[in-house]
């Protein structure tokens, strides 16, 4: 019998930082230019190429871009926005930050995004915009958001932390669309450690995000320095760009390296899995999703906690996206409450993240599928 304590360890995320980053990395602090400088220009650059010429500007996080893409969309107070109750609390975090009313809608149990139906049912008078979010890296139906979009005159916000290199009918996220966010921290297909960036619409809109993202500040000549909107300290340094300009070299067999992670699962997990445990699988999507995340929903009878626990137990690491954003406190203080989106609430209960990331083998899937068959059978044992 094999000693599972002698077993490496399987974490559920972690980065890929190679000796050509750690150089890179080396050579901006030798320079002495580690702010937003020459790397940050190359790596917005670079970001607008892959993304089809469109402005790019990066940041400290992905959450200041979607507030900041809130502000150059006029959002406000008296405003309602739309969004998923299943993401980091990040998304409707920003909402508030713009003085604007938070509205959820429900989400679909197949997808776990938002219900595209409930979101256009919970729109009002006073919806100025939306945001959806691509859970795990899958889109929504696009042609079907902008659609809806379009007939009730609103701005969308898309909350594409986990999607870099996700697709729509072959064209990359963010290569379309209106005002585009990223996320780079740590745990993302790409990262600058901490990071993000914005896809925006034109020049115009990029000018704006410059503003928001350095104190509201234009300089101009050697001494003239102007502020006319209420800006933050939001740049990116040059230290994390350089780690992006890194990282985006590899993002294309980064992103097809975690389908082939995701196919093998499947093929492990087996046609019966589902039958067999009452546990569901995450749509089986290989070429839009970039499999930011792997992540099954346990069955109600099911503690989450345990499941965890023995999975720890078995050297295997597991994650915990997401609570459902309006049964947190600062949620509740605002009036939301249980039996408001019982479909979120029950993927919030019991979701459970299995590790994925490019540096992980075949034989580590074996081994993680393995264990959550040898937990299940345990507890119908046990039943």
């Amino acid at each position: 019998m094999t000693d599972i304590s002698n077993l490496p360890f399987i974490p559920f995320a972690k980065p890929v930082i190679d000796e050509a980053t750690i150089a890179a990395v080396g050579d901006v602090l030798r320079s002495g230019w580690i702010t937003s400088g020459p790397k940050v220009q190359a790596f917005e650059a670079l970001l607008s190429e892959y993304f089809g010429g469109r402005p790019v500007r990066t940041f400290n996080s992905g959450t200041c871009t979607m507030e900041i893409a809130l502000r150059i969309a006029g959002i406000g107070p008296g405003d309602e926005v739309i969004t998923t109750p299943i993401s980091w609390v990040a998304t409707a975090n920003v909402i508030l930050e713009v003085g604007a009313t938070p509205v959820f809608a429900d989400i679909d149990p197949v997808t776990r995004n938002i219900d595209l139906d409930r979101m256009e049912a919970a729109i009002t008078p006073r919806t100025k915009a939306i945001i959806p979010v691509y859970l795990a890296g899958l889109p929504v139906d696009m042609d079907r958001l902008y659609e809806i979009a379009d007939r009730h005159n609103l701005r969308v916000v898309e909350d594409a932390a986990q999607a870099i290199g996700s697709t729509w009918r072959g064209k990359r996220i963010g290569s379309f669309g209106d005002l585009v966010s990223f996320s780079f921290q740590a745990n993302k297909n790409i990262t600058t450690a901490e990071g993000g960036c914005m896809v925006l619409n034109n020049d115009e809109e990029a000018r704006l995000a410059e503003k928001y993202r350095l104190q509201g500040v234009t300089r101009s000549g050697f001494d003239g320095l102007e502020v006319d909107v209420l800006g933050g300290k939001f740049n990116m340094t040059d230290i994390s760009a350089a780690i992006g300009l890194q990282q985006m070299k590899h993002i294309d067999p980064v992103t097809e390296r975690r389908r082939s992670l995701a196919r093998h699962y499947f093929d492990k997990f087996g046609a019966g899995f589902e039958a067999r445990t009452g546990a569901q699988l995450p749509v089986a999507d290989f070429e839009n999703s970039n499999w930011h995340m792997f992540q099954i929903v346990l069955p109600d009878h099911f503690p989450r906690a345990r499941f965890m626990s023995e999975m720890m137990d078995r050297r295997i690491g597991t994650g915990y996206h997401y609570p459902p954003i309006h049964l947190l406190q600062l949620y509740r203080n605002l009036g939301f409450r249980e039996n408001m989106f019982p479909v979120a609430e029950r993927v919030g209960r019991q979701i459970v993240t299995l590790p994925m990331f490019a540096t992980m083998q075949n034989d580590d899937v074996d081994r993680v599928v393995e264990s959550v068959n040898s937990i299940f059978i345990d507890k119908a044992e046990k039943r």
